[in-house]
């Protein structure tokens, strides 16, 4: 299956509704099935949601969660500390390349049963999931960190709480802030001081109702299409100007490519406008704290006709794909010139941009959403358009508000 996007795109104004933050839904779910009485709105309806939504309610036989990484390394921890579970965590075959040593060893430090069903250091996971006793662990922070965020979501429920000590520099602070700043909201106490992370147990909390923010990375692909036009202008609901989302910083970085955000506190929404200023010919960006939005800020650089430096960019590698690697084919197919390494990506300023290219996905949801935008450049093809579920089920159909024709076959 193939999408074909051409564009007859006039100036015009719309509105598009982005789902619930995936990072938020999949962290409160954990959080809603320790503590029934959180009462969850705006919940995610993307694959990675459902398939953590599903498997959590397992309690043994086989839990296959597919693509859904954040769902295998939550459930991961969620298991392992409950009594009575007994069961075989997998997923795709991509999944069954994707490490999860580093967190099931730490598991293992507090007491965990988990065993590899084939490799060491991959899914399957074979885990018995029993009372962890110990109280403090220490985990290398120069990872991903939903390995991290995996412990920190369990440990309200452990009988000691847990200490977490970081070691090395933290990867991905804004999503370890983001897990403290929803247990706080639920009436966690927990603290993040000099590396150290401490969360007390909490056997009950008082009912809680929380309105779960929209996804900020999925509003990246609406910052690319303004930038990318002449003069579209596009409202997103629902967002907050005080975001717990690293992504947020999407603003600042669109800001330098000629996109302003104007936010409307009233209706918790944004509007994203051309500020029609010039931009500067060579832009670099650290994407330490900010990976997902890597490729959105790629392909709109390129589409502009502008150099980019973008760094900080080494989890990319473990991602759904090589992410770096997988931009650096797709981009070449389409005339770009650029050079990666093992964490950072480099395109040369440009001016031409080839017609009528099948861009591959590689199972992918964000090649397919972060390349669509191009659309309004050059006519452009996309393998595989089912994949954006992953994230963002209705994307196609918000896609063609904007204008321009979509066709699906």
């Amino acid at each position: 299956m193939k999408v074909y996007l051409t564009n007859t795109i006039e100036n015009k104004t719309v509105s598009v509704n982005i789902p619930g933050s995936k990072s938020e839904s999949n962290r409160l779910l954990i959080l809603k099935k320790i503590y029934p009485n959180i009462f969850l709105h705006n919940l995610s309806n993307c694959d990675d949601t459902i398939a953590l939504s599903r498997g959590i309610e397992a309690k043994n036989g086989i839990v296959d969660v597919h693509h859904a990484g954040t769902a295998m390394r939550f459930l991961t921890g969620f298991f392992a500390s409950k009594k009575d579970i007994e069961l075989t965590l997998t997923g795709s075959k991509r999944m069954q390349e994707r490490p999860i040593k580093i967190l099931v060893d730490t598991l293992r430090l507090i007491g965990a049963d988990i065993s590899y069903v084939r490799n060491n250091g991959y899914p399957p996971l074979k885990i018995n999931g029993k009372e962890l006793v110990l109280d403090s662990l220490s985990i290398d922070a120069n990872i991903s960190s939903q390995y991290i965020s995996a412990l920190m979501l369990i440990a309200p429920s452990l009988h000691k709480g847990l200490t977490i000590t970081l070691k090395n520099k933290i990867t991905s602070v804004p999503y370890i802030k983001m897990t403290l700043e929803l247990l706080s909201r639920i009436g966690i106490y927990c603290t993040l001081n000099n590396n150290i992370i401490k969360i007390t147990s909490t056997k009950t909390i008082k009912d809680v109702t929380i309105n779960i923010e929209s996804d900020w990375s999925s509003a990246s692909y609406y910052y690319s299409l303004v930038a990318l036009s002449e003069h579209l202008e596009i409202t997103l609901k629902t967002f907050k100007r005080d975001s717990i989302q690293g992504d947020s910083k999407v603003v600042d970085f669109y800001k330098k490519i000629g996109v302003d955000t104007i936010f409307n506190e009233t209706d918790n929404a944004i509007t994203l406008r051309k500020n029609q200023k010039k931009i500067e010919n060579f832009l670099s960006f650290n994407l330490i704290e900010t990976p997902d939005i890597a490729q959105t800020i790629a392909v709109t650089c390129f589409g502009l006709g502008i150099s980019c430096e973008l760094t900080g960019l080494k989890t990319l590698k473990i991602k759904e794909t090589d992410r770096l690697l997988a931009l650096k084919v797709e981009l070449q197919k389409l005339g770009a010139v650029l050079t990666i390494t093992e964490k950072s990506l480099f395109l040369k300023q440009r001016k031409t941009i080839n017609k009528n290219i099948v861009i591959d996905t590689y199972e992918d949801h964000r090649m397919a959403m972060s390349f669509a935008p191009l659309y309004l450049k050059v006519p452009i093809i996309i393998n595989n358009p089912n994949v954006v579920s992953k994230s963002y089920k209705t994307f196609w159909k918000d896609l063609q508000k904007i204008g321009g024709k979509v066709l699906i076959k």
